[in-house]
Protein backbone atom coordinates (compact mmCIF):
# COMPACT_ATOMS: atom_id res chain seq x y z
CA UNK A 1 0.00 0.00 0.00
CA UNK A 2 1.10 3.48 -0.15
CA UNK A 3 3.15 5.07 2.60
CA UNK A 4 5.08 1.06 3.32
CA UNK A 5 8.25 2.02 3.88
CA UNK A 6 9.16 -1.69 1.81
CA UNK A 7 7.52 -0.05 -1.30
CA UNK A 8 8.13 2.84 -3.72
CA UNK A 9 6.59 4.91 -6.23
CA UNK A 10 7.26 2.75 -8.57
CA UNK A 11 5.98 -0.59 -6.85
CA UNK A 12 2.73 1.57 -5.96
CA UNK A 13 1.88 2.34 -9.24
CA UNK A 14 2.32 -1.09 -11.07
CA UNK A 15 0.63 -2.25 -7.87
CA UNK A 16 -2.86 -0.10 -8.87
CA UNK A 17 -2.25 -0.57 -12.52
CA UNK A 18 -1.96 -4.46 -12.33
CA UNK A 19 -5.43 -5.22 -10.15
CA UNK A 20 -7.17 -8.42 -9.90
CA UNK A 21 -9.26 -7.30 -13.52
CA UNK A 22 -6.33 -6.24 -15.36
CA UNK A 23 -4.32 -9.53 -14.12
CA UNK A 24 -6.98 -11.69 -15.13
CA UNK A 25 -6.96 -10.24 -18.88
CA UNK A 26 -2.93 -9.76 -18.63
CA UNK A 27 -3.49 -13.52 -17.96
CA UNK A 28 -5.64 -14.47 -20.32
CA UNK A 29 -3.75 -12.68 -23.10
CA UNK A 30 -0.37 -14.77 -22.38
CA UNK A 31 -2.39 -17.76 -24.09
CA UNK A 32 -3.16 -15.68 -26.96
CA UNK A 33 0.38 -14.55 -27.45
CA UNK A 34 2.10 -17.70 -27.17
CA UNK A 35 1.76 -18.52 -31.30
CA UNK A 36 3.47 -15.13 -32.35
CA UNK A 37 6.84 -14.63 -33.37
CA UNK A 38 7.98 -12.00 -30.96
CA UNK A 39 6.84 -14.15 -27.94
CA UNK A 40 8.42 -17.29 -29.10
CA UNK A 41 11.58 -15.39 -29.94
CA UNK A 42 12.24 -14.27 -26.07
CA UNK A 43 11.36 -17.74 -24.92
CA UNK A 44 14.07 -19.08 -27.51
CA UNK A 45 16.39 -16.31 -26.19
CA UNK A 46 16.01 -17.13 -22.62
CA UNK A 47 16.33 -20.95 -23.30
CA UNK A 48 19.44 -19.78 -24.50
CA UNK A 49 20.36 -17.84 -22.34
CA UNK A 50 20.15 -21.05 -19.71
CA UNK A 51 22.12 -23.05 -21.52
CA UNK A 52 25.21 -20.97 -21.20
CA UNK A 53 25.47 -22.20 -17.85
CA UNK A 54 27.12 -26.02 -17.20
CA UNK A 55 24.68 -27.06 -14.48
CA UNK A 56 21.71 -26.79 -12.68
CA UNK A 57 20.85 -23.23 -11.84
CA UNK A 58 18.99 -20.77 -9.60
CA UNK A 59 16.95 -18.48 -11.15
CA UNK A 60 15.16 -14.79 -10.37
CA UNK A 61 12.34 -13.61 -11.97
CA UNK A 62 12.32 -9.75 -12.06
CA UNK A 63 9.15 -8.31 -12.34
CA UNK A 64 7.75 -11.66 -13.06
CA UNK A 65 4.00 -10.69 -13.62
CA UNK A 66 2.02 -13.89 -14.76
CA UNK A 67 4.78 -15.98 -14.89
CA UNK A 68 4.52 -15.64 -18.82
CA UNK A 69 8.16 -16.99 -19.77
CA UNK A 70 8.44 -19.01 -16.95
CA UNK A 71 7.83 -22.10 -19.42
CA UNK A 72 10.75 -20.86 -21.53
CA UNK A 73 13.94 -21.88 -18.47
CA UNK A 74 15.57 -24.64 -18.86
CA UNK A 75 17.33 -27.03 -16.06
CA UNK A 76 17.00 -24.74 -13.35
CA UNK A 77 16.45 -26.23 -9.37
CA UNK A 78 15.32 -23.15 -7.94
CA UNK A 79 12.86 -20.03 -9.43
CA UNK A 80 11.90 -17.30 -7.29
CA UNK A 81 9.17 -14.82 -9.38
CA UNK A 82 8.87 -10.73 -7.34
CA UNK A 83 6.19 -8.56 -8.47
CA UNK A 84 4.84 -5.57 -7.21
CA UNK A 85 1.47 -6.84 -7.96
CA UNK A 86 0.02 -9.39 -5.55
CA UNK A 87 -2.79 -9.71 -7.97
CA UNK A 88 -0.33 -11.12 -11.07
CA UNK A 89 1.28 -13.13 -8.45
CA UNK A 90 -2.41 -14.88 -7.85
CA UNK A 91 -2.32 -15.67 -11.91
CA UNK A 92 1.25 -16.62 -11.78
CA UNK A 93 0.56 -19.49 -9.43
CA UNK A 94 -1.27 -21.08 -12.96
CA UNK A 95 0.74 -19.43 -15.79
CA UNK A 96 0.56 -20.76 -19.48
CA UNK A 97 2.12 -23.72 -20.24
CA UNK A 98 2.21 -24.96 -16.42
CA UNK A 99 2.76 -28.49 -17.59
CA UNK A 100 6.09 -27.47 -19.04
CA UNK A 101 7.53 -25.41 -16.47
CA UNK A 102 10.69 -27.21 -15.24
CA UNK A 103 11.74 -25.36 -12.75
CA UNK A 104 12.09 -27.71 -9.48
CA UNK A 105 10.27 -25.26 -7.05
CA UNK A 106 8.88 -22.00 -7.47
CA UNK A 107 8.75 -19.35 -4.85
CA UNK A 108 6.20 -16.36 -5.45
CA UNK A 109 7.06 -13.22 -3.52
CA UNK A 110 5.78 -9.61 -3.30
CA UNK A 111 7.66 -7.32 -3.45
CA UNK A 112 8.88 -4.09 -4.69
CA UNK A 113 12.21 -4.61 -7.16
CA UNK A 114 13.99 -1.11 -6.21
CA UNK A 115 13.93 -1.93 -2.07
CA UNK A 116 13.44 -5.57 -1.50
CA UNK A 117 16.42 -7.56 -0.87
CA UNK A 118 17.55 -11.38 -1.29
CA UNK A 119 20.52 -12.48 0.23
CA UNK A 120 23.98 -11.89 -1.51
CA UNK A 121 25.00 -14.53 -4.44
CA UNK A 122 21.46 -16.36 -4.14
CA UNK A 123 21.07 -16.43 -7.77
CA UNK A 124 22.85 -17.80 -10.76
CA UNK A 125 20.58 -15.80 -13.41
CA UNK A 126 18.68 -13.16 -12.22
CA UNK A 127 16.06 -12.25 -15.90
CA UNK A 128 13.73 -9.81 -16.38
CA UNK A 129 11.32 -9.07 -19.59
CA UNK A 130 9.30 -6.13 -20.11
CA UNK A 131 9.95 -4.48 -17.03
CA UNK A 132 13.19 -2.81 -17.06
CA UNK A 133 13.96 0.74 -18.58
CA UNK A 134 9.81 0.34 -19.76
CA UNK A 135 8.01 0.37 -16.53
CA UNK A 136 10.62 1.31 -14.05
CA UNK A 137 14.50 2.75 -14.27
CA UNK A 138 17.24 0.90 -14.87
CA UNK A 139 19.87 2.68 -13.72
CA UNK A 140 23.43 2.20 -11.26
CA UNK A 141 21.35 1.01 -7.93
CA UNK A 142 19.22 -1.53 -10.19
CA UNK A 143 22.34 -3.16 -11.46
CA UNK A 144 24.32 -3.00 -8.27
CA UNK A 145 21.26 -4.99 -6.58
CA UNK A 146 21.43 -7.38 -8.91
CA UNK A 147 25.54 -7.81 -9.43
CA UNK A 148 25.08 -8.25 -5.22
CA UNK A 149 22.43 -11.11 -5.74
CA UNK A 150 24.46 -12.83 -8.19
CA UNK A 151 27.04 -15.67 -7.30
CA UNK A 152 30.36 -15.41 -9.41
CA UNK A 153 29.61 -15.70 -13.31
CA UNK A 154 26.16 -15.14 -12.85
CA UNK A 155 24.15 -13.64 -15.68
CA UNK A 156 21.98 -10.82 -15.60
CA UNK A 157 19.67 -10.72 -18.81
CA UNK A 158 17.16 -8.59 -19.39
CA UNK A 159 15.13 -6.37 -21.73
CA UNK A 160 14.84 -2.28 -22.42
CA UNK A 161 12.77 0.14 -24.32
CA UNK A 162 15.16 1.66 -26.66
CA UNK A 163 14.67 5.51 -27.03
CA UNK A 164 14.43 4.89 -30.94
CA UNK A 165 11.37 2.53 -30.50
CA UNK A 166 8.34 4.03 -32.26
CA UNK A 167 6.27 4.16 -28.62
CA UNK A 168 8.62 6.71 -27.58
CA UNK A 169 7.14 10.19 -28.60
CA UNK A 170 9.62 11.65 -31.54
CA UNK A 171 9.22 15.48 -30.02
CA UNK A 172 10.88 17.96 -31.93
CA UNK A 173 13.65 18.43 -29.03
CA UNK A 174 14.38 14.96 -29.07
CA UNK A 175 14.98 14.80 -33.11
CA UNK A 176 17.14 17.21 -33.36
CA UNK A 177 18.89 16.40 -29.63
CA UNK A 178 19.28 12.68 -31.39
CA UNK A 179 20.65 14.41 -34.88
CA UNK A 180 23.28 16.53 -32.74
CA UNK A 181 24.74 13.73 -30.22
CA UNK A 182 27.27 11.96 -32.73
CA UNK A 183 28.61 15.77 -33.46
CA UNK A 184 29.30 16.84 -29.85
CA UNK A 185 32.08 16.13 -27.79
CA UNK A 186 32.21 13.60 -24.83
CA UNK A 187 31.36 16.67 -22.27
CA UNK A 188 28.46 17.88 -24.35
CA UNK A 189 27.07 14.41 -25.59
CA UNK A 190 27.21 12.54 -21.89
CA UNK A 191 24.50 14.59 -20.76
CA UNK A 192 22.22 14.99 -23.39
CA UNK A 193 22.31 11.24 -24.28
CA UNK A 194 21.37 10.96 -20.43
CA UNK A 195 18.46 13.49 -21.00
CA UNK A 196 17.75 11.46 -24.30
CA UNK A 197 17.54 8.02 -22.34
CA UNK A 198 15.76 9.48 -19.12
CA UNK A 199 18.23 8.24 -17.12
CA UNK A 200 16.92 5.24 -17.24
CA UNK A 201 13.33 5.39 -18.41
CA UNK A 202 14.85 3.99 -21.86
CA UNK A 203 18.13 2.16 -22.66
CA UNK A 204 20.21 2.11 -25.45
CA UNK A 205 23.27 0.43 -26.59
CA UNK A 206 25.75 3.46 -25.31
CA UNK A 207 23.91 3.43 -21.53
CA UNK A 208 23.48 -0.04 -21.67
CA UNK A 209 27.83 -0.20 -21.86
CA UNK A 210 27.99 2.71 -19.20
CA UNK A 211 26.10 1.49 -16.51
CA UNK A 212 27.23 -2.22 -16.95
CA UNK A 213 30.89 -0.95 -17.00
CA UNK A 214 33.29 -2.40 -14.03
CA UNK A 215 30.80 -5.14 -12.72
CA UNK A 216 29.27 -6.84 -15.87
CA UNK A 217 30.84 -8.01 -19.14
CA UNK A 218 28.47 -7.96 -22.25
CA UNK A 219 27.70 -11.11 -23.73
CA UNK A 220 25.04 -10.04 -25.80
CA UNK A 221 23.56 -7.23 -26.71
CA UNK A 222 21.22 -6.87 -29.84
CA UNK A 223 17.51 -5.21 -30.84
CA UNK A 224 14.42 -6.92 -30.74
CA UNK A 225 11.10 -5.55 -32.41
CA UNK A 226 7.46 -6.33 -30.57
CA UNK A 227 4.32 -5.15 -32.14
CA UNK A 228 4.43 -2.66 -29.41
CA UNK A 229 8.37 -1.71 -28.77
CA UNK A 230 11.57 -1.82 -30.25
CA UNK A 231 13.51 -3.37 -27.50
CA UNK A 232 17.53 -4.32 -26.24
CA UNK A 233 17.87 -7.61 -25.69
CA UNK A 234 21.40 -8.08 -23.28
CA UNK A 235 23.08 -10.79 -21.37
CA UNK A 236 26.06 -9.94 -19.40
CA UNK A 237 27.84 -11.96 -17.22
CA UNK A 238 29.07 -10.77 -13.69
CA UNK A 239 32.62 -9.83 -12.78
CA UNK A 240 34.92 -10.28 -9.51
CA UNK A 241 33.71 -12.20 -6.86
Amino acid sequence: MAGDPSRGPWADRAAALYDVGYARHYRDHDAELLPTPSNQGLIDWLGETCDRFDRSIDVLDLGCGTGRYFWGLRRVRTLVGLDASEAMLVEARHPVHQDRVTAESVTLVNGDLMLHEFAAATFDLVYSIGVLAEHVPLDAGVIARVRRWLRPGGRFAFTTVHPSSSSVTRTWPRRAAEWALPMLPDRLSRPLHHRLVDRGRYADERWLTEQLAGGFVIESLTRFQTDVHLHGLCVARKEGR
